[in-house]
């Protein structure tokens, strides 16, 4: 295959014309929709590799993630109908407090969604009382919190402190993934885990929540 028909060149290029012409080829083919998703996934590696070497800029990264919510449009009825499982376990996600960004956020989402996870999708900008108030309401395995600025560190470990003192984190996993986050921020903020990819964030969740 050439580099103009590799879909994860395609994706870190962000030509998007081309991704949606392979996505459908590759569905029209047979192929799985969750190797398709990987494949994408590692396009969005590669691209936030090239912008973390200064090779492309953040409305390159930007519109990769447009380009990738496409995607994920297309693929997400399919990998429902590729599991055909009922929901064995819930995940509450979220953009902390004061950042606006929901691209990783979103694609995580429909991740879990492929893999049998009922999300709640808090949506962004989200305070720590509204994550509180989601796994109160319904007793998450795990809660994901995503962040694109580091201005917003500290709203990650407010999240956790406040749900630490509403006494809701005995058993329960978090994680928080997105550009501004790292395992350092993970420990710093009290946080069980952290995704540096999407993938990342899907194994993990599955691994918390006891789903092979």
């Amino acid at each position: 295959m050439t580099q103009q028909e590799n879909l994860a060149e395609a994706i870190a290029r962000c030509d998007e014309p081309t991704v949606k012409r392979l996505v459908r080829e590759k569905l029209d083919a047979g192929v799985p929709a969750d190797e398709v998703l990987a494949e994408c996934n590692r396009g969005m590696i590669e691209l936030g590799d090239r912008f973390n070497r200064e090779e492309c800029f953040l409305p390159d990264l930007m519109f990769g993630g447009m380009i990738m919510k496409g995607v994920m449009a297309e693929l997400g009825p399919r990998l429902g109908v590729q599991k055909k499982t009922e929901t064995r376990a819930t995940a509450v996600m979220g953009t902390v407090q004061f950042d606006v960004h929901d691209i990783g956020k979103d694609i995580v989402v429909m991740m879990l969604r492929g893999a049998g996870f009922e999300v709640i999708d808090l949506g962004v900008d989200v305070p720590p009382a509204k994550f509180v108030d989601a796994i109160r309401k319904h007793k998450p395995a795990v809660v994901g919190l995503s962040l694109l600025l580091t201005t917003c560190f500290k709203s990650v470990s407010g999240t956790v402190d406040a749900i630490r003192e509403a006494g809701l984190r005995g058993g329960l996993k978090i994680m928080v993934g997105g550009a501004a986050a790292s395992d350092l921020l993970a420990q710093n903020a009290g946080c069980d885990f952290y995704g540096k990819t999407a993938v990342d964030g899907l194994k993990y969740a599955c691994q918390a929540a006891g789903i092979d």
